[in-house]
């Protein structure tokens, strides 16, 4: 991820918290909508109910409410990624991060069906859902979030992920984790092992190492956290470090590629992590974070490349190798910008500007985004960083001094006070997600 050179703390804490809250106002609102008396404005299936999917089915019926749009969603309640790192630490429940689609069928007009998308027939225009019935489409929208590359680690694959739980998609995994945390032995070793990028969220197993030595800090006191990286460095590593050096001291250790932190083998029924200098580290709570690629209905739709992720072009975020279909989210291949929630709810809402101007022939508005994403480091302690991208010559990049990182050498009160930015970005993107919960 892209480093920045930090502003003043003012002023950039004035920018984080404008990004979160105005770059959640729509993208769209200057898209001029359709004739609100047709009768039929186009069909669009999204794929996916995610950060991604969900906004963009949203802001696709804000758009023109003449649109037909279909979101296909397993879950029928969604559990969200951002915020699990607290519920393992102890700081949130489960049940706080659980959303629902009612908002979006009763407020907005959306139509919900609980399934998954298990085919596309680009040609025929058709999407083959899980229950064998066939959805018409005249643009498909796909949101499908990640899958794992199961055994490219060896010795990882799905029955390992019940032992060494991986817990990057939150729900069943997540509390599997949290409950060995909770059983974990006083003086125990927590591993994570960590992937080459890319992969969902950069800061995140970072956050999640915090989050972990803060809750070890007040019940397991002489515990620890090893982080195996296959990397040499990280996201907002400096800020990550000062602040485990600030809260924690020496029970965080960190190791890196070249120090030999590259995992290349995973015994998980013994929770033994072997590397690439050939050392085996013995854990007491393994979590295994493995490769990973874009959602399987991405590559059967035929837009993905040989790296796993779906290349898009920037401007809409239609697939480059399939007309009509756009990628959204974790599953596309979008640099500079990460694969975070924010990024794919601001995906999500240029994506619905382009598809509403296409279905009237009309070219698709400018396209820009933001970002902002935070990290705790502790119950009271965070720091973030802010980005803003635009096409330049073709490509997606990042507008230069538009963004930043926290303060190096904050203090304590700076560090607070992003904290509590970031419980109101999660609370502001839910609600602009998904809505008001019943």
């Amino acid at each position: 991820m892209t480093q920045h050179s930090p502003r003043s703390g003012l002023d950039r804490r004035q920018l984080i918290k404008g990004l979160g809250a105005v770059s959640l106002l729509p993208l769209i609102s200057s898209v001029p909508p359709f004739t609100i008396g047709n009768q039929h404005a186009g069909q669009v299936v999204v794929a996916g109910g995610g950060f991604g999917g969900a906004t963009a089915a949203k802001y696709l019926k804000r758009a023109n409410p003449a649109i037909e749009v279909i979101l296909v969603e397993p879950a029928e309640v969604f559990h969200t990624c951002p915020a699990s790192n607290l519920y393992l630490g102890g700081i949130r429940s489960m049940e706080s991060l659980a959303q629902v689609y009612d908002e979006l069928k009763d407020r907005h007009g959306v139509r919900v069906i609980h399934a998954s998308v298990d085919d596309v027939d680009p040609t025929a225009h058709t999407a083959r859902l899980s229950t064998g019935r066939e959805l018409e489409y005249d643009r498909l929208i796909l949101s499908p979030g990640i899958d794992f590359r199961w055994n490219a680690l060896e010795g990882y694959d799905e029955a390992a992920a019940q032992q060494a739980p991986h817990a990057w998609k939150a729900g069943a995994q997540t509390e599997l984790l949290r409950s060995q945390l909770l059983a974990m032995e006083e003086g125990g070793t927590f591993v994570m092992v960590v992937p080459a990028n890319p992969y969902r969220c950069p800061p995140a197993p970072y956050e999640r190492a915090s989050l972990v030595a803060s809750f070890l800090a007040r019940y397991k006191p002489k515990a620890k956290v090893l982080i195996l990286d296959a990397k040499d460095s990280f996201s907002k590593q400096a800020l990550f470090q000062q602040g485990w050096e600030e809260l924690y001291g020496d029970r965080i250790e960190w190791v890196g590629h070249s120090g030999g932190g590259r995992a290349i083998r995973v015994d998980a029924a013994r929770r033994e992590v072997e590397t690439e200098s050939g050392t085996v580290h013995r854990a007491d709570v393994l979590n295994v974070i493995p490769p990973q690629k874009a959602g399987t209905i991405a590559e059967r739709a035929g837009t993905t490349d040989d790296s796993g992720w779906a290349p898009v072009k920037p401007e809409t975020f239609e697939s480059q190798h399939v007309e009509d279909v756009f990628v959204i989210g974790d599953a596309a291949i979008a640099d500079p910008m990460p694969k975070s929630a924010f990024c794919a709810s601001a995906q999500a809402k240029v994506v619905a500007a382009a598809v509403a101007a296409s279905l009237e022939a009309r070219p698709a508005p400018e396209a820009y985004w933001t970002h902002a994403c935070y990290s705790l480091i502790g119950p009271e302690y965070a720091v973030s960083e802010a980005g803003v991208y635009r096409v330049q010559d073709g490509v997606i990049a990042e507008v230069a001094g538009a963004g930043g990182l926290s303060p190096q050498d904050a203090s304590r009160t700076t560090r607070a006070l992003e904290a509590e930015y970031a419980i109101g970005w999660y609370n502001a993107i839910c609600q602009d997600t998904w809505g008001t919960k019943a």
